[in-house]
């Protein structure tokens, strides 16, 4: 499997699992879908990243809410609407659609999306490229070298 295939499905399953203890410890209960959905957005999260790593650090957390958001409206609406499973309602919170989002969760959403950038950020500088670490070598061992010789140059 390829770098990119296999951060991708790194950031799934840490996505799903994160999630469902999440949900766990919020709501006492979890539902497989949103296990797959939680796996699902931490990778578009981190794909997110990626892409607009040059934004600052509020904007990719707004974007991050937005994806999570629209993935929470788009498995809601099939999960809940069409398939009438009944995973989650927000019908009583302020400002929802259809039941399915709402401004208090989207808020949470941000916020969640902060860790998931912030393991993105390591997975990315510390994966990032062979140059990186190649670099990264040659610097410590040229300051081995100094250290060896007292600070003069070999």
């Amino acid at each position: 499997m390829r770098r990119g295939k296999s951060e991708y499905f790194l950031f799934f399953l840490t996505g799903a699992v994160c999630y469902g203890l999440i949900e766990i410890l919020w709501r006492g209960r979890t539902h497989w879908t949103m296990l797959l959905t939680g796996g699902l957005c931490a990778a578009l999260l981190h794909r997110c990243n990626r892409r607009h790593h040059a934004l600052d650090w509020w904007s990719r957390c707004g974007l991050g809410c937005l994806i999570v958001t629209a993935a929470e409206l788009a498995v809601g609406w099939l999960v809940n609407v069409r398939l009438g499973m009944g995973v989650w309602d927000y019908s009583d919170k302020f400002g929802n659609l259809y039941g399915q989002i709402c401004p208090e969760y989207s808020a949470y959403w941000y916020f969640l999306s902060m860790p998931v950038f912030g393991l993105s950020n390591v997975m990315i500088y510390f994966g990032s490229s062979q140059n990186k670490t190649n670099a990264m070598l040659i610097d410590t061992m040229d300051t081995i070298d100094t250290i060896d010789t007292g600070g003069k140059s070999c």
